[in-house]
């Protein structure tokens, strides 16, 4: 058993209310949050779910022609993982789980999707049009390609960018305005 009287006034209760701050990152990034704002749930959480809904965020672009998805659902399921880990671990500007910048994403993204829907007027079809080809790979078996999965995949990059273009403008001016409260701007 402690003796409390020992302690200066107030150590103690700085101690009971202090002992759910986590004490080191979980999420690693370029940007520390202030210790008073951070949770172990909530970064355990989106430590844990984080991969496992980009799975399914890719689960849902491949079986997108077939069954319910395509790269719209799976672009916001994706986006999802990232607004969870922005929630949990901070800033998205310096963010060491994105290398790419979200304008360049959008820009592959919709290139992607629009050289995919003019190219089936090279072999005199109509614009987006999608063919089916089957071939067999050696230790996988017979594999069905089918061209709209490219189309699918323009549009998953494209709504992935946009997410992440909104997280990053939308989360730096919130940032930009607590900055400036704590200094005592308006």
């Amino acid at each position: 058993m402690t003796d409390l009287g020992s302690r200066p006034p107030g150590a103690s209760a700085m101690k009971w209310t202090n002992w759910d701050v986590p004490t080191e990152r979980w999420l690693l990034s370029g940007y520390t949050r202030d210790r008073r704002e951070r949770t172990v749930l909530l970064e355990l959480a989106a430590r844990t779910l984080f991969p496992t809904v980009i799975v399914f965020s890719l689960y849902l672009l491949f079986a997108g022609h077939s069954h319910t998805g395509g790269g719209f659902s799976g672009g916001l399921v994706a986006g999802q993982a990232f607004v969870l880990r922005y929630l949990a671990g901070g800033r998205m500007d310096d963010s060491s789980t994105v290398s790419m910048r979200p304008p360049v994403l959008i820009g592959i993204g919709l290139t992607i999707a629009t050289l995919t829907s003019f190219v089936p007027l090279l072999f005199g079809e109509v614009v987006l049009e999608s063919d089916i080809y089957t071939f067999t790979v050696p230790l996988l078996g017979k594999i069905k390609l089918v061209s709209s999965l490219f189309l699918d995949i323009g549009v998953y990059l494209l709504i992935l960018g946009v997410v992440l273009d909104l997280l990053r403008t939308l989360g730096s001016g919130i940032e930009a305005d607590v900055a400036a409260a704590e200094r005592g701007q308006r």
